[in-house]
């Protein structure tokens, strides 16, 4: 019996959950697509497999919980929170900052005969360049007066 999109959603998260990249990819149909909104699209088993594995080695402590899942019979929703300390390797270019960081986002999954076919991952990725560190913290001197200098260019080369 094939899984539903539920289970299948479930069972990725677990696998993320557990830093299995193998597993993550094994729910997913030839040449499916995790886009990432905040980060870009990686398609097929060998750039998915290779995000994740990134992903656990950067943030070794990387936990995740699902905290709803709402699905009908080609799509699976899922509302889910992670919590990890950049502490490991550089993750997508960026050196470990050793920063705690928490942030929420949703998966849309399109599920058919039991794989993934597509799946567009929403996350605020501001907000998370800001816990490591990438940004400053918002209201701080330095986000105000980044924001003057980025206004005063648009200023500038408006006229």
């Amino acid at each position: 019996m094939t899984a539903t999109p539920a289970q299948v959603a479930q069972a990725a998260f677990d696998a993320v959950a557990a830093h299995d990249p193998d597993a993550i990819v094994a729910l997913g149909a030839p040449g499916y697509v995790d886009d990432f909104v905040a980060v870009g699209e990686f398609k097929g088993a060998d750039e998915i497999r290779a995000f994740f594995a990134d992903m656990f080695a950067a943030f070794p402590d990387l936990t995740m919980s699902v905290e709803r899942i709402v699905a009908d019979d080609s799509t699976a929703v899922v509302q889910w929170s992670a919590a990890a300390t950049f502490t490991g390797s550089s993750f997508q270019g960026v050196r470990a900052t050793g920063r705690r960081i928490h942030f929420r986002g949703v998966d849309v999954m399109e599920i058919r005969d039991g794989l993934i076919q597509h799946n567009t991952i929403y996350y605020d990725g501001a907000t998370l360049a800001r816990q490591i560190g990438m940004l400053p913290a918002q209201g701080s001197r330095a986000d105000k007066m980044m924001l003057a200098a980025f206004n005063a260019r648009t200023r500038v080369t408006a006229r």
